[in-house]
């Protein structure tokens, strides 16, 4: 028995407005169907047992090389969105195989030192090439289709990266959740796979409902979080948020995530959108702006974010300076250089792509201590 087609019938049971596998767009590059999963689930393991995957859990979410165990690093975030996204769309009856896969690859392009890093990495392309820039989200689109290693299998026809499917690539790519005043998204039906590299910022919507789950529950699963953070480290007090804030979403990380995911299921079920009541979307927005005010910017934080540029502008300049002289990075005696060397020659890179990009690829992988090591075996003398 074709066990996957069980699971394709399945689906029909789904929500009218849900995704569903049998009709997904497909792969950049066809592949024989797995015996059981669906695509989307296919998907979802293909992200996991990545290596990018495996280096989120050093990757900084939003407190730099902390050493308290229990903050929240960038693989925490990206499983408490899909755990949080998964509930919402078996409420829903969404897809449940895309909404996880979404969720899980969502960050994959993350720089080292969050979105500082982010910051600096833009600045530093910027510099190169006045129309040129870097985004996570579009950074993890580049991920998975050009430079995420697959670990069970080798190159499909010398096409790197994980040959997802199209819907899953458009959720990574759209799911944005810096919008601050967002709280109602509708889909983009008219999207195509080839319109998902004309994208060139955040503000493009999602082509599957399954995507602005995600796209929404960024901002729910990361709010609370990094104030539950924030007062594990005495950077603040939950007394600190403004008292109509806690009484419209709660006064911990669990009654907010509750009260918003509540307010999500019973204003989206059954319609052709994802949205919260515009109490709820104002309330979150209020207490995001007040993150901003009380972590994002505070002190400790933006002392620390001068290390992570000056590492990260650090190596940009001096591994945009080795490139030229590729044979010299792979005799060096420097590891750094002989890794960067590796790198590039293990990427699909066509003639027309920059050094500069290629250097901004090397270092977006990196986790935090990585990127400090490196520095540290360049600079010190």
């Amino acid at each position: 028995m074709e066990w996957r087609k069980l699971r394709e019938q399945q689906e029909d049971m789904l929500s009218p407005f849900a995704a569903r596998s049998i009709n997904s767009f497909g792969r950049l590059v066809p592949e024989e169907k797995c015996p059981i999963r669906t695509d989307y689930e296919r998907d979802g393991n293909r992200i996991l047992y990545s290596m990018e995957f495996r280096r989120l859990r050093h990757k900084t979410q939003v407190f730099f090389n902390a050493k308290n165990d229990h903050i929240c690093t960038r693989m925490e975030h990206v499983l408490n969105v899909g755990s949080i996204a998964v509930t919402i769309a078996r409420t829903l009856n969404l897809n449940q195989d895309l909404t996880y896969a979404i969720a899980l690859g969502h960050d994959l392009g993350h720089a080292p030192f969050g979105h500082s890093g982010e910051r600096v990495l833009n600045k530093c392309m910027k510099k190169i090439d006045s129309s040129m820039g870097f985004q996570h989200e579009l950074h993890s689109l580049r991920v998975v289709e050009k430079l995420a290693t697959r670990i069970s299998k080798e190159k499909i026809n010398d096409y790197c990266g994980l040959n997802l499917t199209f819907e899953v690539k458009d959720g990574i790519v759209s799911h944005c959740g810096e919008n601050y005043n967002e709280y109602i998204l509708t889909r983009d039906l008219d999207k195509t796979p080839e319109a998902l590299h004309n994208i060139q910022n955040r503000g493009a919507l999602p082509f599957t409902l399954e995507a602005c789950v995600v796209r929404l529950v960024d901002k729910i699963a990361y709010v609370g979080r990094d104030i539950e953070d924030a007062v594990r480290v005495k950077l603040m007090d939950m007394q600190d948020i403004p008292g109509d804030i806690r009484n419209e979403l709660g006064h911990s990380n669990g009654e907010i995530i509750n009260t918003l995911v509540c307010d999500l299921v019973e204003n989206s079920y059954g319609k052709d959108c994802i949205q919260l009541s515009p109490s709820k979307g104002e309330a979150l927005k209020k207490l995001i702006n007040e993150n901003v005010r009380l972590i994002y910017k505070a002190d400790k934080i933006t002392r620390y974010e001068k290390i992570a540029e000056n590492t990260l502008e650090g190596l940009f300049d001096n591994l945009l300076q080795s490139v030229p002289d590729i044979e010299k990075l792979q005799s060096s005696d420097i590891k750094v250089y002989r890794m960067f060397y590796n790198f590039i020659a293990d990427k699909c890179y066509d003639e027309n792509e920059s050094d500069a990009q290629k250097v901004i690829d090397f270092i977006a992988g990196m986790t935090d201590s990585f990127a400090q090591s490196c520095f540290e075996e360049i600079y010190w003398m």
